[in-house]
């Protein structure tokens, strides 16, 4: 039986990962400048829309760029307050973003798959009911991170998946299907 979305209010969180679903992953590279920020078509078009809909948006994002120090805390937050002021500028909202510093083989707690983010989310914004939440990723350690909360979860891609609820070829994708 195939699953259908719970009615979405303004009760509902939505957690997003960053490259792959809001920007363009860099092949080999990691995104260290606003200038290397390339938003995906239709994007702020879509958290324009889900802005309506999810009572609050929050990114969270591995980074481990800045623990190769391939670049800092500092360049993220330049990326970072790009992506806001895109977002912004159309009419969407970002809550909060979060992101793990730390390198995979350090199995840090915030690392996705880990849960550590949804955690701060949480103690940041105590209203968050992860059972009210849905997790919209493009790789397998976001499905993970979402399913470890008890989230929905929604793979960004072609190609279905059997470990997340839903799939879309992309977050315009997505949220088409929810306002229609």
């Amino acid at each position: 039986m195939e699953k259908t979305y719970p009615l979405i209010d303004g009760d509902w969180t939505l957690f997003l990962d960053r490259d792959g679903v809001l920007n363009k992953k860099l092949d080999g590279r990691y995104v260290t400048s606003p200038d290397e920020l390339i938003v995906l078509p239709g994007v702020t078009d879509a958290l324009s829309k889900l802005s309506t809909l999810f009572g609050r948006i929050i990114i969270v994002t591995n980074q481990q760029g800045i623990g190769k120090e391939i670049m800092t805390h500092e360049d993220l937050s330049r990326v970072h307050s790009s992506l806001i002021e895109q977002i912004n500028f159309f009419g969407g909202q970002i809550d909060e973003i979060y992101y793990c510093p730390d390198l995979a083989y350090e199995d840090s707690p915030n690392r996705k798959p880990n849960p550590g983010m949804g955690f701060q989310a949480k103690k940041d914004f105590p209203d968050i009911n992860f059972r009210k939440s849905i997790m919209v990723g493009d790789s397998e350690s976001d499905i993970q991170f979402g399913n470890v909360l008890r989230m929905a979860t929604v793979r960004i891609s072609n190609i279905k998946d059997a470990l997340a609820d839903f799939t879309h070829p992309s977050l315009k994708d997505f949220s088409i299907y929810l306002n229609n």
